[in-house]
């Protein structure tokens, strides 16, 4: 999405665009750098005002840390729809709604008790920090990894339905073994002590008593290694095959222009010139 403002537009909008939208001038890094640290402090206000103790004593104080942050972010909000090219689609991108809700919960707290607790979520906008320093080949890296999951979700649906079929056997069978007795006291309760067996947690709050219950118990629990590998072996043998081979592979975007449609071979971005 082109954001910049037009040829046309004032100088001052086309200052501050690079200035918030742009790291690649020394104005632009420290104001990220600086943005980033707020948002850093600010979740930290927020999460040492839900210990008992250090609001007792400095509630008020971090509260009006809260609302001095927010207050920032808003401003920040607002200059930002104000200098791009088209605010409305910026608004509605993953940023910019990750921007606004940066801000809602301080809003939302004033007519619901606790809301504001729920600013832990701009933490989400350390996300910039890929922008920052460069860090755009490790999204691609992460696509990659998404890729190859979506590649095996059928694989891994297939699975998972014979694991969930299993702990329903299990479960069932468990519950005539035991008797309703020592916790097995319905077949979903059976089934729940089945998945935390065969995922290997072992909560301990049920367990078997009589012997061919701890047979089967054992058996489930030597399944349950067998089980975890599964999966990762799905997803390893995805991300092995070769690129062009891979179901869904796409070719690079530049993290910088977002242009697309660069060969498989292609070190730099065909516009820009940034190296993928």
């Amino acid at each position: 999405m082109d954001t910049r403002p037009s040829a046309s537009a004032p100088s001052w909008k086309q200052t501050a665009y690079s200035v918030v939208f742009e790291s690649d001038t020394r104005a632009g890094q420290l104001f990220d750098i600086a943005l980033l640290a707020a948002i850093v402090l600010s979740v930290l206000a927020v999460m040492l005002e839900s210990v008992r103790s250090i609001e007792a004593r400095y509630g008020h104080i971090l509260r009006a840390v809260e609302w001095l942050f927010t207050g920032l972010f808003l401003i920040e909000y607002i200059v930002r729809l104000l200098v791009v090219r088209r605010p409305l689609a910026y608004a509605v991108s993953l940023f910019g709604i990750i921007d606004f809700l940066s801000i809602a919960p301080t809003l939302v707290a004033l007519v619901m008790t606790g809301s504001h607790y729920l600013m832990v979520i701009r933490t989400l906008r350390l996300l910039r920090v890929f922008r920052i320093f460069k860090l755009g080949r490790f999204v691609g890296e992460g696509e990659f990894i998404v890729g190859a999951l979506k590649a095996s979700r059928f694989k891994i649906l297939v699975f998972l339905t014979a694991v969930l079929t299993l702990v329903v056997v299990i479960g069932t069978l468990m519950y005539v073994i035991e008797g309703g007795q020592n916790g097995f006291t319905s077949i979903p309760k059976c089934v729940y002590w089945a998945i935390v067996t065969v995922t290997t947690v072992g909560y301990g709050d049920i367990s078997p008593t009589t012997v061919l219950g701890q047979t089967l118990a054992s058996v489930l629990m030597i399944l349950g290694y067998a089980i975890i590998a599964v999966p990762t072996g799905i997803v390893s043998a995805q991300m092995a095959l070769p690129t062009a081979d891979r179901p869904g592979a796409k070719l690079a975007v530049c993290h910088v222009c977002q242009a697309s449609g660069h060969r498989a071979d292609a070190e730099f971005c065909w516009r820009c010139g940034e190296k993928l």
